[in-house]
């Protein structure tokens, strides 16, 4: 009965002790891919950051560019960005880190979806015909950058770190990333066009003298609206009529107008409005509105406008 008893017990403590390596070994697995993972996200966050200093810093000097080889450039960030975010796609989210990685593959999505558009739109801002329209797309990519930084740093960081220090493991916190530098100065269409008229050969930037543009007349099927509500017939398809004065000193291209109303937002552009001119567009709503509604009209700014208070007023309609 004794040797049965000092077998059994050494029997038990030799279980215990494989137990317990076991278990250990499952914790220095689960701490070493959850450390693979903060490096991972490390090494994607510094390469995004040196492809947010390329793109920013040719932005604000682009130097002897060309058109062609600026728009290459952007274009290849642009690429880096999308490689970027199919890595974070592929990562693997250990543990507890569900909900830091689906935040991280949107940071990704926003990034990448925001530069592609500015990318896209690049040329036609470094041109004539359709800057201004151009410029105006780019700078709320700004702000899709902006909203990606805000995301990283308020969840994605905060949720990886948490994590790590949750399971004891130490030197493997992920670092700040932020890609819009200067948030305020990007965020406004004059720094994107004035940045855009440096590059060479560009016609985009604005020429020397000064621009502005104003909304002036604006009515609808005939009925020139103003403060007073407005009454407007359904029965015949609702056109607005919009007068864009040029107040400044030359020819501006490509002025783009935007009629918005129930949700729906039309544009269209005018070709060209000289100095001193009014041009009118003519700018159908469709669907057509119903019932009591708020008419919101704007001109986009061109390059060098300093005052757009006067590019855009709200009118109430009665449609029926």
């Amino acid at each position: 009965m004794l040797r049965r008893g000092l077998a059994l017990g050494g029997g038990l403590i030799v279980l215990i002790l494989l137990v317990l390596g076991v278990k250990g070994c499952l914790d220095a697995r689960a701490e070493r891919e959850l450390s693979d993972y903060a490096d991972n996200v490390t090494q994607i966050v510094d390469e995004t950051d040196q492809t947010s200093k390329t793109f920013f810093d040719k932005l604000s000097d682009p130097g002897t560019l060309s058109v062609t080889e600026f728009t290459n450039e952007v274009n290849a960030d642009r690429s880096a960005m999308d490689n970027y975010a199919s890595r974070v796609d592929g990562l693997s989210a250990p543990g507890d880190m569900g909900r830091a990685q689906s935040t991280l593959e949107l940071v990704y999505e926003l990034r990448s979806s925001a530069m592609g558009e500015i990318a896209d739109r690049m040329s036609t801002a470094l041109g004539d015909a359709g800057s201004a329209k151009a410029v105006a797309v780019i700078t709320r990519q700004m702000q899709k950058l902006l909203a990606a930084d805000v995301l990283y740093a308020t969840i994605v960081r905060p949720e990886i770190d948490g994590v790590l220090a949750d399971n004891g493991i130490e030197g493997s916190d992920v670092p700040p990333s932020v890609f819009l530098p200067d948030g305020t100065k990007w965020l406004e269409e004059s720094s994107i066009s004035t940045a855009l008229g440096a590059v060479s050969g560009s016609s985009g930037g604005a020429t020397p003298g000064v621009h502005g543009l104003g909304l002036g007349g604006v009515s609808v099927n005939g009925s020139e609206l103003g403060e007073e509500a407005a009454t407007v017939s359904t029965e015949e398809t609702v056109e607005v009529e919009v007068e864009v004065e040029n107040q400044g000193d030359s020819t501006e291209n490509g002025v783009g107008v935007t009629v918005s109303a129930e949700g729906t937002e039309v544009q269209e552009s005018i070709e060209s409005v000289g100095a001193g001119e009014t041009a009118v567009v003519s700018i159908p709503l469709t669907p057509t509105p119903s019932g009591e509604v708020t008419l919101e009209v704007q001109v986009d700014t061109v390059p060098g406008e300093q005052v757009s208070e006067n590019n855009e007023a709200s009118y109430t309609v009665l449609f029926e």
